[in-house]
C-alpha cells in the first residue's frame, strides 16, 4: 500500500505557507521548508546577533548555530507560547548573549595581569553590593514580563530585548504597526506598575509620576 501523500502546506495571509507549517515540515525532514524558513528570517537574525555581538564573525557563527538548533529539534518550537518568529529571535538572543560572554572570558583569560588593575579599585563588598542588586531587579524584570499578556510580551521582547523599531516588529510579526504601537503603551504601562517598587528603590524615591 502507497504512503498517504502529506498534506498541503497551510497558506498564511499573504498566501505563503505559514512558519507553523513550515515548522511541521521541517520535523518530517523536509529541507526546502528549512530553507524558506532561513530565507525569511537570516536576515533579521542576523542583524540581531550583530547589535549583540558587534563582530559580524560572531553574529554569523550565531545564526547559523541558532538554525542549525532549529534543524536538529524543530519540536522546540512550542506555537503555544507564541509566533515562530519570536521564539527564534529569542533564541538567537541568548546564544549572542552566550558567545559574547565566552569572548570575553576568553580576553580576560590572555590580558596580563598589568592590565586588570582598573578591575581591582572596585572594593570586593562594592562589586557584591552591585551584582546582588542586578540579580533582584533583573529578577523582578523577568517576573513583570512573565505576567504580561502573551500579545504584549512578544512586542516588548523584540522592541527591547531583540533591538527592533516598531516597524520592524511589526513585519516581523505580521502586526498592524499601530497595533504595535498600542500593545507596546499598554505593556510599558503595566510594567511601570509592576515595576514600581523596584525603581523607587534603586533611585531612592518614588517613580515619575507617583507624586499627585
Amino acid at each position: 500500500m502507497a504512503d498517504a501523500p502529506a498534506p498541503a502546506p497551510r497558506p498564511g495571509p499573504d498566501g505563503r505557507p505559514s512558519d507553523v507549517s513550515l515548522v511541521e515540515r521541517v520535523s518530517a525532514g523536509d529541507r526546502a521548508a528549512f530553507g524558506e524558513l532561513y530565507d525569511r528570517y537570516a536576515r533579521p537574525a542576523y542583524s540581531l546577533a550583530r547589535r549583540i555581538c558587534v563582530d559580524p564573525g560572531l553574529a554569523e557563527d550565531v545564526v547559523q548555530e541558532a538554525f542549525l538548533a532549529l534543524w536538529r529539534n524543530p519540536r522546540g518550537y512550542d506555537r503555544a507560547r507564541g509566533g515562530f518568529g519570536t521564539w527564534l529571535m529569542t533564541v538567537v538572543h541568548h546564544r549572542a548573549v552566550d558567545a559574547v560572554r565566552r569572548e570575553n572570558t576568553q580576553r580576560r583569560r590572555n590580558v596580563p595581569l598589568t592590565d586588570e588593575v582598573s578591575e581591582r579599585n572596585v572594593t570586593p563588598a562594592e562589586g557584591a553590593e552591585h551584582a546582588a542588586l542586578s540579580g533582584v531587579v533583573g529578577a523582578e524584570v523577568r517576573e513583570a514580563l512573565k505576567r504580561l499578556p502573551e500579545d504584549q510580551r512578544q512586542v516588548i521582547a523584540l522592541a527591547y530585548l531583540g533591538g527592533y523599531t516598531q516597524i520592524e516588529v511589526a513585519a516581523l510579526t505580521g502586526i498592524p504597526l499601530g497595533t504595535v504601537k498600542s500593545r507596546t503603551f499598554a505593556a510599558i504601562r503595566r510594567l511601570r506598575t509592576s515595576l514600581r517598587s523596584v525603581w523607587a528603590g534603586e533611585t531612592g524615591g518614588e517613580t515619575t509620576g507617583a507624586h499627585r
